[in-house]
């Protein structure tokens, strides 16, 4: 596959997968935080805030291609 195409797909991935990954967190975050204290809030956002660089570097690896030798 040619590393444009595979640069757009990743690209159209990488938008889709924080689109839905935010939709799910505050989803998440409404029906269950909702009584809860500061600190919580503070502490679900913060990991959720970061947890979805994760699948997007699977997806920037995958966006480079093989590795050249």
């Amino acid at each position: 596959m040619p590393v444009r195409l595979r640069k757009f797909i990743g690209t159209i991935l990488i938008v889709v997968l924080v689109l839905l990954y935010a939709l799910l967190a505050n989803t998440i975050a409404v029906a269950t935080l909702g009584e809860s204290s500061w600190w919580v809030h503070l502490l679900y956002f913060s990991v959720t805030g970061l947890v979805w660089v994760l699948p997007a570097m699977l997806i920037i690896k995958w966006m480079a291609g093989p590795r050249q030798k």
